[in-house]
This record gives structure tokens, sequence and C-alpha cells, in this order.
């Protein structure tokens, strides 16, 4: 019998769940190993330096570059705030003076005499990292974050916009009913939202309206991305956009019913705490959306995950080309023989049998094994 492994989607009741949360640049870890986390908790933090002006002051108040530091209201080091008074020219007898405000608020950072130059930074931004999940801290990287542990419900998706959220998991609709702006009310503020084979872009909108923390759903149409993020979505990792509600599709493109399996699991979940991300790479470094449930913040699973294995028999796949794009099935012969295809490569097949019980030929590479465990 043949085998290979098939990176794929991992859908799970239970299973070890580890996170690494690091800074962008140093800056300080204010948890210990071994802390227990809440997903809300502040792991790490840091400051991003703000953006340097340059000021020719010499030039502003046409002056010699060496009087510069004379004309000066703030030195170096001093804070200025935007529009306060930053320079201003002796005038003639004193009077027709020229003054320079700032155009920012921020520090003067150095003063030339050579250039005449003052150059001006903002004030920096702060970023603190999250835990995300309710869990242990087993592991920290010295002034850079740490890694957070805890064992729960995994369940990831095939695309996602937006970014971390957290919230209680709410069953909007069944996995193949299409969500519209009826399946969403006050009632879901602040919720993941769980259900449907599409989320329309006016269904989308009313959760946004209502607070929707995150919608999860089996499909949803690929030119809606554009109307929703405000430009195409190239091959870069996804998750960054500034939506207030995160989306993660667990199927693909177009109308596609939630996996039952899906759907069943984070049903027998609603009401308790979920995390969810939007953020999505499909080249190297494969990044999936997904959504997270805690089930034991305090217990630490000492064993390493169970390593990937390859697709055997009865393996649950989903097809990821045309024409049988978005179907699930279960493997159900693997040929050893390789089979030539139409462009004459030489490719080794699997036969799936799909969930309405018709059997498929498809090459392996266009297949994607669902991890349950």
């Amino acid at each position: 019998m043949g085998a290979a492994f098939t990176p794929g989607l991992k859908v799970t009741e239970r299973t070890v769940i580890r996170k690494q949360r690091r800074l962008p640049l140093k800056g300080t870890v204010v948890v210990k190993k071994g802390d227990r986390v809440e997903s809300e908790r502040v792991v790490a933090r840091t400051d991003l330096p703000g953006k340097v002006y340059p000021i020719n002051v010499a030039g502003r108040l046409n002056c010699l570059p060496s009087d510069v530091p004379t004309l000066m209201k703030v030195g170096e080091n001093g804070k200025i705030a935007k529009n306060a008074l930053l320079a201003e020219s002796e005038g003639i007898f004193g009077l027709f003076k020229t003054p320079l405000p700032s155009p920012v608020t921020g520090t003067v950072e150095s003063i030339s005499r050579t250039t005449g130059t003052a150059m001006l930074r903002e004030a920096p931004t702060p970023v603190e990292v999250r835990a995300y999940v309710d869990g242990h801290v087993i592991e920290v990287f010295e002034d850079e974050g740490v890694t957070v542990e805890t064992i729960g419900v995994f369940a990831q998706g095939i695309f996602g916009l937006g970014g971390e959220v957290e919230g209680p998991v709410k069953i909007v609709a069944g996995p193949t009913d299409v969500l519209s702006p009826a399946k969403f009310s006050e009632s879901h503020r602040g919720a993941i939202a769980v259900g449907g084979k599409l989320l329309t872009l006016e269904a989308y909108k009313r959760a946004q309206e209502v607070g929707v923390r995150a919608v999860v759903v089996g499909g949803m149409h690929y030119n809606d991305i554009k109307q929703i993020v405000g430009h195409e979505i190239g091959v870069a990792i996804t998750g960054t956009e500034k939506l207030p509600t995160t989306i993660v599709v667990t199927e693909g493109f177009g109308e596609i019913a939630m996996a039952k399996a899906t759907h069943a699991l984070l049903a027998r979940h609603e009401g308790k705490k979920a995390s969810a991300n939007g953020a999505t790479q499909i080249r190297a470094g494969v990044i999936r959306p997904e959504v997270v449930i805690a089930l034991d913040a305090d217990t630490a699973a000492q064993a390493d995950p169970p390593p990937p294995q390859g697709i055997t028999l009865g393996s649950p796949i989903r097809i990821i080309r045309a024409p049988h794009f978005g179907r699930l099935g279960k493997v159900v012969e693997l040929p050893i023989a390789l089979a030539r295809m139409e462009s004459e490569t030489l490719v080794r097949m699997l036969v799936a049998e799909l969930e309405d019980g018709s059997r498929v030929s498809v090459p392996r590479a266009n297949v994607e094994m669902i991890e349950r465990e």
C-alpha cells in the first residue's frame, strides 16, 4: 500500500496547543516560566521608535548653521508638542522675528551646527503582546517573548482575515445555512459566531454593526474580500487587516457547507471562551486561520503532540483542486502505480469516497488531510 505525507487541517477535540508570543523587537517579558495566564494578559511589551523628522532650521530661519543652537527654544533631548515653538529668528532690533513651530509631538534628538538641521523624533509607539490563549508559560525567550501551552479544542480553516480576538462561541446557523444579516443580533455582541455555508457581504457588515468578534463559516465569495479590505489580497500573509470582525473560512471560496465534524465540534463547546485568528499564509511556512478553545488551563501536558502521520486508508481528506474543489471524503484506495496526467507528468493517485457516496480518483497533491484526534 502506498503512503504519502499530506499536510492538512487539524480539527480535534483535545490536543496540546503551543503558541509562541514574540515581540517585533527586544523589550520586556512581564511573566515567568510556570505562570498561568489568561488570553487577555500581556506577556511582553516594548516601544517601537517613532518616525524621525529632519527640520532644516537654518534654511527656514535664513540664518547660519552655526547660529541654529542659539535660536532653538528646545534643546537636545527636550520634549516638544506639535505646533509649539521650536525655534525663532533674532529678527531686526528684536522685531520681525520668524517663528518655527514643531510639525510633530516628540523629542529633539539632535541639533547640528554643521548643517543647521534639527532631528525630531515622534513619541514611541507602545506594543504589547498578549497570551492569546488561556494556559501556562512553558518557555521564556529573554527580552523577546514566551511560549504558552494549553490543552484544548483546535480547529483550523482554509482562509481568514483579521487578527486575534476572543469571545464566547455562539452557534448562529447550521452547517448548510446561508449567513444572512438576519442571523446576527445584539445577543451576538462580543461573540465568536459559528455556522453557515456562505457569509454574504451584507451579513458580514451586519456582524460588524452588532459587534461580533469573529465569524467562522464554511465559505465566502472571493470577490467580497476586496469589498471588505479595500484591495486585492495577494500571496502575502493576511491577519494584519484592521477589521472589527475577524473571518475564519473553514472550507473554501463559494457556497461550501461547513464540515459537519467541525460544526459539531464547536457546537459542543457553545458558550465557552474561544480565541480566533484569521492570519493565513499559503506559501512556505504555512499559517492557517484557527479557533482555539482552552479546556484545561490548570494542567500543562508533558507529552509532545503526536508527529504528523501520512495518508492511510480511511483518512478524511478535502480536495483542493478543480473539478472537485472543496469536496470532503475519505481515502478508500492508495494505488502504488504512477498515473500519467494530461501534462505527461507521472503522479501518485488516490481514490476517495465523497460524502455523497461517489468515488473519484485524484492526484495526492490535490488533497489535504483533515487531522482529527
